[in-house]
């Protein structure tokens, strides 16, 4: 997806946090590890990692996967600990619950107005799908355009 849609420019991929708590306890503070696992270029590794074990995550894991990964574990530590990236994921769960989104994953297909206002969505994808389902999908939307 992409190299067909993404790198093409027809498709701006946008990563949104939307922890549910009610359902993983530890899903902020998992959100927060993968910001700050991106300090060291590792987001999507530790992302990948934490959603892969979302319903076992303790708090020691946080520092465990942090190790796996090779990140300097005093900055890990010292980046999880400033609370540095709460707000952004309380104002990305705010837009996920201003959209309508109850679970992850889910995805928003839209289009940008010339004007640059904020995206008109035209279809939410929930659930893991096949490239062929976001294929379809996004040349739906760009049908639209």
């Amino acid at each position: 997806m992409e190299r067909e849609y993404v790198r093409t420019g027809k498709v701006q991929y946008v990563f949104k946090d939307f922890p549910l708590e009610q359902l993983h306890p530890q899903a902020f503070r998992a959100a927060e590890a993968a910001h700050c696992a991106g300090e060291q270029g590792r987001f999507w590794e530790m992302h990948d990692r934490l959603f892969a074990n979302q319903a076992a995550l303790s708090a020691g894991d946080f520092r465990r996967l942090a190790e796996e990964l090779r990140l300097d574990l005093s900055r890990f530590q010292a980046c999880l600990e400033s609370g540095r990236y709460a707000a952004r994921i309380r104002r990305d769960l705010a837009e996920g619950n201003r959209l309508g989104i109850t679970g992850t994953p889910t995805f928003l297909l839209g289009i940008t107005p010339s004007s640059g206002s904020s995206v008109r969505v035209l279809k939410i994808i929930r659930g893991a799908k096949s490239f062929s389902d976001f294929q379809q999908a996004i040349e739906e939307v760009l049908a639209e355009r």
